[in-house]
């Protein structure tokens, strides 16, 4: 388990790239037969992957990190494979995980473990977990059942659909919203206008990226922004007093998980466009 502590906005001014990106990026991810994890202090979320192939792999609770006996044992997860056909094993309740299919497991599960249907063409499971305070039973979110929403224009370069997968529309959890947002072709930016939500952190991680692009993530406070460089099926921490915008040298993927004070997904402090520098 790794762990990241985040700095608050008057250290990060003063902070070099490889100190950002030590703090922020999560670039172990989607290790073959490893389940990497990130703990962030930030509402104690925990980021992580399973890449089963040809292996059965368990999530376990780290004793150091967590003082739990299992992983699950005081939080809920949300899970979204972005492989091929796999499934997820919950109390001896097999899920069969299509391709962007994603599962909400809630507090209280005491065994979890990944499969592939092919060691070859594994599935790629990426998840995100907060504490939860009661317990909400697990549920499974089809690509195809998920919520779309059409946003922008590719007059803008951000033409998009977001798909709402785990959020109060759909089921009731206690802190987790989870979801995942497609560029169309010609479209490279996210989440600009920037905003912020003082009342919840966020985690983006980025793919659908070929080796030759990247995305430039924006971070920091309105008036003086920095900027991470992103790569295929990377993660970056957000905490609550900083932006989190992208912009991508083609149009990509990611997915967004957030927890906290308040599961609204539209509470947001916008930001004016004059106001950034």
């Amino acid at each position: 388990m790794n762990v990241r502590y985040s700095p608050d906005s008057n250290g990060f001014k003063g902070m070099t790239t490889e100190e950002l990106r030590n703090s922020f990026l999560i670039d172990d991810l989607f290790q073959k037969n490893k389940i990497p994890m990130t703990y962030s202090d930030v509402d104690r979320s925990i980021t992580g992957s399973a890449v089963p192939s040809g292996k059965v792999l368990k999530l376990t609770a780290s004793k150091k990190e967590m003082a739990a006996e299992h992983f699950a044992e005081r939080r809920e997860i949300g899970i979204i494979n972005i492989g091929d056909k796999g499934s997820i094993v919950v109390d001896k309740k097999e899920y069969k995980m299509e391709h962007k299919d994603a599962l909400y497991i809630g507090r209280g599960v005491k065994d979890i473990s990944f499969k592939s249907v092919n060691a070859k063409k594994p599935a790629m499971f990426y998840f995100v977990s907060y504490p939860a305070h009661t317990s909400y039973p697990t549920q499974q979110i089809k690509f195809a059942k998920s919520t779309p929403v059409k946003l922008g224009s590719l007059q803008q370069s951000n033409e998009r659909t977001i798909y709402k997968y785990i959020h109060p529309g759909t089921m009731p959890t206690c802190q987790l919203v989870m979801g995942l947002t497609e560029l169309e072709p010609g479209s490279v930016w996210n989440t600009m206008p920037a905003h912020t939500h003082q009342r919840r952190s966020e985690v983006y991680m980025y793919f659908n990226l070929p080796d030759d692009s990247l995305v430039m993530h924006f971070l920091g406070s309105p008036s003086e922004t920095r900027h991470i460089v992103m790569r295929d099926k990377q993660a970056v921490l957000s905490t609550s007093w900083s932006l989190h915008s992208g912009c991508g040298t083609k149009n990509y993927t990611f997915i967004w998980a957030m927890g906290g004070e308040n599961q609204v997904f539209d509470d947001m402090d916008w930001i004016a466009m004059k106001d950034l520098k």
